[in-house]
């Protein structure tokens, strides 16, 4: 089988493509050149996008004796993740943009491009496994539960999934990192990536503001009394707790979160932390790669963030929608983060949050 290898620099795509190569793949490399600009080197561990990384991706491939390209794809990241990231913020949700990564690069304009080049599959170093189950494929948490990516890769459609290769998901990291070093592969001590890759500061707020200018408004408590004042409600998330600067400490001298942001009129409101909580998703723009049901009510666990604790819920779709009643209810879930719905350990689908209540 032909595999187009994406390989970022890091451990995890250099051991991936290693291993597509031992199990007799013809296997190609390909570096994706994300950024307009890219630093020298990395910012610490952040980031995936330096010329640092380019040449950490190259070495490997030398080392695993495989072809290597280097496919520019900033035009299109910047469109289809920068720009939607400060849309998204600026309409007052949060995105997660490695889940849109996943969506509109690695796995839709790389695995286009790929199989118009005559491959079979991509390659990476995502931690999730695969498996074919009644003839379909199948994705299913990774082994190694810190690293499980399956949520970031819950967009991806069956078609997408038949394409695709995730060589790490039944190991653990360190099992991958001590392959890397008796393979000779440079990067089998390299930092992992963390945070967003077009922010390697790590200063959101910053970024944002750098982009969206500072824009003045009031900060709010349910009642509707001003307790604040910020520069920008695209500086905010639902949940936060920290760096709100209220001028007026609230009657009971609890801490007060972000309940919501309202970019119509520029106002965050705020509140006690049991007024966060949610028992009611309402989701828009589902994907499906499992066993859905639409017109029923089923029983499955969902996750809200990359890393998030499964919740058992009741789920039903239609008509292009997704709702999903908690068992029990949780704290700081977001509109524009993403649902993942899972028949245990099986990713069923996944939809963009539009509501929660």
């Amino acid at each position: 089988m032909r595999v187009l290898a994406a390989m970022s620099g890091g451990v995890d795509s250099a051991v991936a493509a290693a291993r597509a190569v031992d199990a007799g793949h013809d296997v190609t490399g390909v570096h994706l050149a994300l950024s307009k600009n890219p630093q020298s080197f990395r910012s610490g561990a952040r980031g995936c996008c330096s010329k640092e990384d380019s040449g950490d991706a190259r070495r490997a491939a030398d080392v695993l004796g495989i072809p290597f390209y280097v496919w520019d794809l900033s035009d299109r990241f910047a469109e289809d993740v920068v720009d939607d990231f400060v849309a998204e913020y600026a309409a007052g949700r949060t995105p997660n943009p490695c889940l849109r990564c996943n969506e509109k690069i690695k796995f839709s304009a790389v695995l286009d491009r790929a199989l118009a080049l005559g491959f079979d599959a991509v390659c990476t170093g995502h931690y999730a496994r695969l498996a074919e189950v009644d003839g379909e494929p199948a994705m299913f948490r990774a082994r190694d539960t810190d690293k499980d990516q399956s949520y970031v890769l819950g967009v991806l459609t069956r078609d997408q999934l038949t394409h695709s290769l995730f060589p790490l998901g039944d190991s653990l990291k360190t099992q991958v990192r001590a392959e890397a070093a008796r393979r000779g592969l440079l990067v089998a001590d390299k930092p992992d990536s963390h945070d967003i890759c077009f922010i390697p500061d790590g200063d959101t707020r910053g970024f944002l503001e750098a982009r969206l200018g500072a824009r003045p408004g009031e900060i709010r408590d349910a009642d509707g009394a001003v307790v604040g004042r910020h520069d920008g409600s695209h500086g905010f998330t639902i949940g936060q707790r920290r760096g709100l600067r209220l001028g007026v400490p609230a009657p009971d001298g609890r801490p007060r979160y972000v309940l919501d942001i309202s970019p119509v009129d520029n106002a965050v409101t705020v509140g006690p932390r049991e007024a966060l909580q949610v028992r009611t998703i309402d989701g828009i723009r589902p994907v499906w790669s499992g066993p859905a049901r639409p017109g029923e009510d089923w029983a499955a666990t969902v996750q809200v963030r990359a890393h998030g604790a499964p919740l058992p819920a009741r789920v039903s779709a239609a008509d292009g929608a997704v709702r999903v009643r908690l068992a029990e209810a949780a704290t700081g879930i977001a509109p524009g983060q993403a649902v993942v719905i899972y028949d245990g350990d099986r990713v069923v689908g996944s939809a963009t949050i539009s509501a929660a209540a």
